[in-house]
């Protein structure tokens, strides 16, 4: 919270550019895969894919929107994330990303969480490792910034 007593959820959603929701929707998974790939375990990968949702900040719904895409990765042993979120503070900066929060969370779990930014690809992810949950996991959560459809179309679905 800031002196205006304004928190980071008050924040404005970054401009992500001018995109429509498919050209969107296939630039969110790339980088879902990319960080599957950068993760580098393998295991089951939850569904359904990238949502399309609302801006927030006033913007117009018909014209602005943002792609979330959370999903999570449970493998065949928990043994198998261990060092995965080291790993991926030291790898995701190399692959452009800036590491903005790394901690535990306040939960009864002490959660490791991870939190990154990529300026150019105009996505955060936040990476949660479920350790102690049975089995163990790690939950992702990507969410790109705020985009503007082409002029003359609309946003086609919600």
């Amino acid at each position: 919270m800031d002196d205006s007593g304004k928190t980071d959820a008050d924040a404005p959603v970054p401009s992500a550019g001018t995109s429509g929701v498919e050209d969107a929707t296939r630039d969110t998974r790339k980088v879902s895969s990319d960080l599957l790939d950068l993760i580098g375990v393998k295991g089951k990968v939850t569904e359904p894919g990238p949502r399309v949702g609302e801006c927030g900040d006033g913007q117009d719904r018909e014209t602005h929107f943002q792609m979330r895409h959370p999903w999570s990765l449970t493998p065949a042993s928990g043994k198998q994330l261990d060092g995965v979120m080291e790993r991926l503070r030291e790898r995701l900066p190399e692959q452009g990303w800036k590491i903005v929060q790394y901690e535990r969370d306040t939960s009864r779990n002490k959660n490791l969480n991870l939190t990154a930014d990529h300026d150019e690809r105009r996505f955060s992810v936040n990476v949660v490792h479920l350790a102690r949950n049975e089995p163990p996991a790690l939950s992702v959560t990507v969410v790109s910034g705020c985009y503007r459809v082409p002029e003359g179309e609309k946003v086609d679905r919600f």
